[in-house]
C-alpha cells in the first residue's frame, strides 16, 4: 500500500542558517514566533530577512499569541508571510476577523489534555483554514508550545475535522513516526525536539526529523 505524503513544520527558526537547514530537509513550513516571552522570539526585521530567504515552496508561518492588531499589522508590513498561526486563546470570532483583515489563511492552535479538550477542535474547524493539535501547556508554562510535552495521542486516533491539521507536541525524530501511525497525521509540527538549546535549531536533527517523518 502506498503511504501518503507527510508534511513537516519547523517552527522557532531564529537564523537564515535555520531556514537553509528546513529547505534541504524537504520541510513544508517554516515557523517564525513573534511572542515576546519566547526564546524563539523575531522582531519584524529579523522576521522579514529569513522570510525573504525562504525559498518557493516553503510556506512561511508567523506564529502569534493573544496578538494585537497592532502587533500583527507591524510584522506584516515589514515580513511577507503565507499563513498565520494563532497559539493563545483567541476566540473563533477573532480567527475570522483575522482571516477577513488579511486575506491570509489561519490556523489555530488547540490544546489537548483529555477527552474534556476535543470539541475546541470541531468549533476551531468551523472558522480556521488548518488546526494545529498540540499538547495543553501546563498551569504554569510560560509558553503556549513548544515545550517539549506530547499528549495521549489516542485522544485523536481516527478522528477527522472539517479542515486539514498538523499534529504537534513533545515530537522528535525518535518518536514521530509512531504517532503518525497512530493518529493518522499528514502534517507534523516540531520545534523544542529539533534544538540544541532552547531556540537554537539543530540543522542535523531537522535533517532527520524530516526522514523519519515523511520516510
Amino acid at each position: 500500500m502506498t503511504r501518503l505524503p507527510v508534511r513537516v513544520k519547523i517552527c522557532g527558526l531564529t537564523r537564515p542558517q535555520d531556514i537553509e537547514a528546513v529547505a534541504a530537509a524537504g520541510a513544508g513550513y517554516a515557523g517564525l514566533v513573534f511572542f515576546p516571552k519566547s526564546p524563539r522570539a523575531l522582531s519584524p526585521a529579523q522576521a522579514r530577512a529569513l522570510s525573504l530567504a525562504a525559498p518557493p515552496g516553503l510556506a512561511r508561518v508567523g506564529l502569534f499569541v493573544d496578538a494585537d492588531d497592532a502587533l500583527i499589522d507591524t510584522v506584516l508590513a515589514e515580513a511577507p508571510l503565507d499563513m498565520l498561526q494563532l497559539h493563545g486563546h483567541e476566540s473563533p470570532e477573532r480567527v475570522s476577523d483575522l482571516r477577513a483583515r488579511h486575506g491570509l489563511p489561519v490556523m489555530k492552535a488547540v490544546g489537548i489534555s483529555g477527552p474534556q479538550d476535543l470539541p475546541a477542535l470541531a468549533i476551531y474547524g468551523r472558522v480556521a483554514d488548518m488546526l494545529l493539535v498540540d499538547a495543553k501547556p501546563p498551569r504554569d508554562a510560560v509558553l503556549p508550545g513548544g515545550n517539549g510535552l506530547a499528549f495521549d495521542w489516542r485522544l485523536i486516533a481516527g478522528r477527522r475535522w472539517p479542515v486539514p491539521w498538523m499534529l504537534a507536541g513533545g515530537l522528535d525524530a525518535g518518536n514521530v513516526r509512531d504517532a503518525i501511525a497512530l493518529t493518522g497525521a499528514r502534517q507534523v509540527d516540531v520545534s523544542s525536539g529539533v534544538e540544541s538549546a532552547p531556540g537554537i535549531k539543530d540543522a542535523d536533527r531537522i535533517a532527520a526529523f524530516c526522514a523519519a517523518a515523511m520516510g
